[in-house]
């Protein structure tokens, strides 16, 4: 798999067919110096990356949840300026997190024009094991894909994991932030969302309450991905030293 000391030398127009939008898009987010600077190479051709990818697939994300281009503008500021593309990629999953499912349909070509790369009936087999995408119907070839997940989908497919592996995986992070979010939610229910209703019933103050419950989710999001971060390092750490 290709690091990121490794990146892809992506033209402006490679990089726009991976990440969804046009050229004119990738030159208007540059002037507006939401994009950083590409690379300068030979015959003085600018070239990007994979942290110009995540940035794109952030700021489109930003948008689709109704940000002006100048508030998305501060948001960007606000950011550590040595954030890598994973650390770019994770702030887009918990913005989209708590939005309507981004779900699109795609056909295998224009998968394949969006990965950068051809998808061989195995690769696909290995992303609908991800829950990057699956087929809406048998035979139509026509794909339900994440736009986002599919670039950390594609990336996985050259790391060396047995397809079975991917789907134990994937059972185990299931099971445990279901159990996570049923616990989490009963302790909401009984501890917040129980008492403040036997004291208020007026209409306005319920409905506060589910607005409150709403704007909790990308904090609760925020503390589950933390809190798994350091586990996982202790966890990893731990297993390997021991070896």
């Amino acid at each position: 798999m290709a690091t990121e000391a490794e990146e892809p030398k992506l033209t402006v127009d490679e990089l726009a067919a991976r990440a969804g939008v046009t050229v004119r898009t990738v030159r208007f987010y540059s002037t507006r110096g939401l994009l950083p600077p590409p690379v300068i190479g030979p015959r003085r051709v600018g070239h990007y990356g994979h942290d110009h990818l995540s940035r794109l697939a952030l700021i489109e994300e930003l948008q689709h949840q109704g940000m002006t281009l100048a508030a998305i503008e501060r948001y960007l500021e606000q950011l550590p300026p040595d954030l890598s593309a994973h650390d770019l990629a994770i702030h887009r999953a918990l913005v989209a997190s708590w939005a309507p499912d981004s779900a699109e349909d795609a056909s295998r070509a224009e998968l394949e024009r969006r990965a950068g790369r051809p998808l061989g009936d195995q690769d696909l087999d290995r992303l609908a094991a991800m829950g990057v995408l699956e087929r809406s119907a048998p035979g139509d070839g026509v794909f339900r894909v994440d736009p986002g997940l599919l670039r950390l989908g594609v990336e996985l497919l050259d790391v060396p994991i047995a397809h079975e592996t991917i789907l134990a995986a994937r059972t185990v992070l299931m099971e445990h932030t279901r159990s996570a979010a049923q616990e989490l939610t009963r302790l909401f229910r009984d501890e917040v969302w129980n008492p403040y209703r036997e004291r208020e019933a007026d209409p306005e103050h319920v409905k506060a309450m589910k607005s409150l419950s709403a704007h909790m989710q990308p904090m609760v999001l925020q503390a589950l991905v933390t809190a798994f971060q350091r586990s996982l390092k202790e966890e990893l750490r731990a297993a390997f030293t021991a070896e």
